[in-house]
């Protein structure tokens, strides 16, 4: 076999490598390893068949050992700092050489804290022994401003090796970093963006400067890690655009990280706010299904208790794009030439959130358009991975012509719960599908009977979107109203369940699925 197989699974082990260190430069290190000795011991390997499952293999082998001398590394940087260095210390500590060497041992952990330009002045001045005017004409930079880096260094230094700073370890915070808009990404051979920026110290980060800018300093006391190791990941950072610069020399987090905080919002104000109209849109909804029972679309065996909750999300997702109460932003091209952005989550779901979650995948040269739809607040409907192009236009066969050539497909799709196999040998697809012509039925029907009390349900969502964008920090505008643009749908979540709660929706199993293929082209003749 040969070694350029590896071309296509670089960027895989280099994010591999993120998920399992702390800095860029460890990352690198570990991947260089994992690749080196993959083409060295390549020539063993005999079935070819098995070289992904072996690589891997390898990759954990290597892992161990790096993290064992890791391990074994005890200072990444030891300044030997000479005894004149700060004398102000040295009389309280001349008689005790070990107390001396404890705070010798402190003052090199403090200076690793500070962020570069200041490090590298005290580094040059003390450890070197250069003058203002020799560091001057090294940086490039004005005498005047090396000398008041070197005051201001001496200040940080003298407050904390003097009050003896609380030593901490990093205890990262954890959540789930996902990316939501466009891009070719199939998440194994070609990763997430977010895959590089899921190590545990970039997660802290983020998470500690998102309400607030922090300089490198403040970030390296509240992860409780030397200054250059949150530097390093900074860079990072700033390159996968998940932070930027709003002040100079401070970093802020470039995206939602949704915490509880938005749903103790919704739990304390949503249904309060949608009272008025709860009742009227919940008897407009019994109309919808009422009239979709006419239309003969096809509804995959579901029941009409299911297809209730499809029902309102369509007609609230056809109606949003008409009467939405707030327009959504666009989204920014990042690095990679694609238009996504990062989301977070470290919510703990003891508060429900309201805002019902639709994804949408298709293929541009197919018929039909898969949505999945997700309830938070009523709980129900959990997420589902959308189809994927080729698994669209299989069910579009089935469909249409009752069977599919693509044996090794369907079975795909019966394995991820989206088509069954029937007694008789032959394939139901298992999601209600909708043609242009019946969608048109639905749609207009839907509008008849939902039209007199939108103005009264737009004026509700407005008033909530108001108060739930106060729950996000203010440099985040653009992308709080990308979440909000969606409550005119979203907030159908909290009348389904208000509905069930009355007895006019029916309780599902917890496994169910809310989701439909919806035709957008007239196929080819």
């Amino acid at each position: 076999m040969e070694p350029i197989i590896l071309e296509k699974y670089v960027e895989r082990v280099y994010a591999y490598a993120v998920k399992r260190t702390y800095t860029r430069e460890e990352a690198e290190e570990l991947s260089q390893e994992i690749l080196f000795t993959v083409v060295r011991e390549l020539p063993r390997l005999r079935d070819e068949n098995r070289f992904e499952p072996w690589l891997w293999g390898v990759a954990q082998n290597v892992t161990r050992t790096f993290r064992r001398s890791m391990g074994k590394r005890q200072e990444m940087y030891y300044y030997n700092a000479p005894e004149d260095v700060f004398g102000v210390y040295e009389e309280e500590f001349d008689e005790e050489e070990g107390e001396r060497e404890k705070l010798y041992s402190h003052l090199r952990r403090e200076i690793a804290m500070l962020s570069s330009m200041y490090r590298q002045i005290i580094i040059l001045f003390y450890y070197e022994g250069l003058s203002t005017k020799q560091i001057s004409e090294q940086l490039k930079i004005p005498e005047g401003t090396v000398t008041w880096r070197l005051a201001e260094a001496r200040k940080k230094l003298k407050k904390e090796c003097g009050s003896r700073m609380e030593e901490s370890a990093l205890k990262p915070v954890k959540f789930r970093i996902s990316i939501y808009g466009e891009g070719e990404y199939d998440g194994k051979k070609v990763p997430f963006p977010s895959e590089y920026i899921k190590d545990a110290l970039s997660q802290n980060i983020l998470y500690r400067c998102y309400e607030q800018p922090k300089t490198v300093e403040e970030l390296a006391k509240l992860c409780g890690v030397p200054a250059y190791y949150i530097e390093d990941a900074i860079a990072n950072l700033v390159k996968r655009e998940a932070v930027v610069t709003p002040v100079k020399g401070k970093y802020q987090t470039n995206f939602i990280i949704w915490t509880d905080k938005h749903g103790k919002y919704c739990e304390e104000n949503v249904e309060k706010i949608l009272e008025p109209v709860l009742d009227k849109m919940v008897e407009a909804f019994q109309k919808i299904a009422e009239g979709a029972r006419k239309i003969d679309f096809y509804r995959a065996g579901k029941s009409e208790d299911e297809l209730f909750y499809l029902y309102g999300v369509m007609a609230m997702e056809y109606e949003g794009k008409r009467h939405s109460v707030l327009s959504y932003p666009g989204m920014p091209v990042k690095y990679d030439g694609y238009r996504w952005n990062y989301i977070g989550d470290m919510e703990t779901k003891q508060h429900p959130t309201c805002g019902l979650g639709c994804q949408v995948s298709g293929n541009k040269d197919g018929n039909y358009k898969h949505f999945v739809f997700t309830f938070h607040w009523l709980d129900a409907f959990p997420y589902k991975p959308m189809m994927n192009s080729r698994s669209i236009d299989i069910c579009e066969e089935i469909i249409s012509k009752g069977t599919t050539q693509d044996v090794e497909g369907a079975a795909m799709l019966i394995q991820d719960g989206y088509m069954e196999r029937l007694p008789d040998g032959s394939y139901r697809v298992k999601t209600p599908a909708f043609t242009l012509n019946q969608m048109k039925e639905f749609y207009g029907m839907a509008d008849e009977c939902l039209a007199p009390i939108l103005e009264e349900y737009s004026q509700a969502v407005k008033s909530f979107i108001k108060g739930y964008k106060k729950q996000f920090p203010e440099h985040l505008g653009e992308d709080a109203d990308r979440m909000c643009a969606s409550m005119f749908l979203g907030l159908f979540d909290v009348i389904a369940a208000y509905a069930r709660r009355k007895g006019v929706a029916a309780q599902l199993p917890e496994k169910g699925v809310c989701d439909v293929l919806l035709q957008h082209r007239e196929p080819e003749k």
